[in-house]
């Protein structure tokens, strides 16, 4: 088999970033407006106590859930041109960053627009309200860490080969 390792192309940064700002967004969306209930996506704005205004809040959240789902569709885009560009060098380790690096921006971004700018909402408006920005500032220190993490991450994969042994791997083969 001949050396491939010239040729391969590391796992695409932008598509796991992608990948991880659609999964940080489905997880706020499903776990804290749906599951747990604490807000929803312009709750501060428009109390959900009416049967209009959670009607206004769903179609929000409904607006909110299809932008994540469109950035899990950019990033699959980019992965999928990637693979078929040639050999891609698969790291679960540079995946794992790059996702970790998107969900937190999901949060960071989030946090600061929505909760502390546009003060559309807050993380868990079911605390009393002098709590929420604790829990609003455990929001942003959450996606700093999970930043933090994956540029760790990221930072690991640049060292050494990216390929064990200096041997070429073929498209579908893991490394690192």
């Amino acid at each position: 088999m001949p050396d491939v390792s010239c040729d391969a192309a590391a796992f695409p940064l932008a598509a796991g970033i992608l990948f991880g700002l659609g999964l940080g967004g489905f997880f706020d969306g499903i776990v804290l407006h749906q599951v747990l209930q604490w807000h929803h996506m312009v709750s501060s704005w428009e109390v959900p106590d009416t049967v209009e205004a959670l009607r206004v809040n769903t179609l929000w959240d409904g607006l909110f859930h299809a932008s994540t789902y469109l950035f899990v569709v950019a990033g699959l885009v980019l992965l999928w041109r990637a693979t078929h560009r040639g050999h891609l060098r698969w790291s679960g380790r540079r995946m794992i960053g790059a996702l970790l690096v998107g969900w937190g921006l999901f949060n960071l971004v989030e946090g600061v627009v929505d909760h502390e700018i546009l003060g559309v909402h807050h993380v868990n408006e079911r605390a009393p309200r002098d709590d929420w920005v604790y829990w609003d500032l455990g929001f942003l220190a959450w996606g700093a860490v999970m930043v933090l993490g994956g540029l760790w991450l990221l930072r690991r994969t640049r060292g050494g080969s990216p390929l064990p042994s200096g041997k070429g791997r073929v498209r579908g083969t893991r490394t690192g």
